[in-house]
């Protein structure tokens, strides 16, 4: 995955009409919007790219690996990244 300022860099090169402080302002905005759509439980989509969803884990028992423990662990939100079958093969044939 790319840096954000690799992101901005590429963008800067492939638009030289922007201005680079507009492309990190906007860059800027994109993340924080997917970041609270995600913290209100909606889902962020990118299409022919990817998806982001939140799903809800149960509360389990669980195990510290160090010590074999058995450790009671909370529900808890997580985030579910599934990328598209067109960005998937992109990806695996760039070697």
């Amino acid at each position: 995955m790319s840096k954000k300022s690799e992101i901005i860099s590429k963008l800067a090169n492939n638009y030289p009409n922007f201005i680079r402080k507009d492309l990190i302002k906007l860059i800027e905005i994109i993340i924080s919007e997917m970041k609270y759509s995600l913290k209100r439980r909606e889902r962020v989509e990118l299409r022919d790219t990817f998806t982001l969803e939140t799903r809800l884990q149960k509360e389990r028992i669980g195990r510290n690996p160090r010590t074999n423990e058995k450790v009671f662990v909370k529900e808890k939100y997580s985030i579910i990244f599934k990328s598209s079958k067109m960005w998937s093969k992109k990806i695996n044939d760039e070697k």
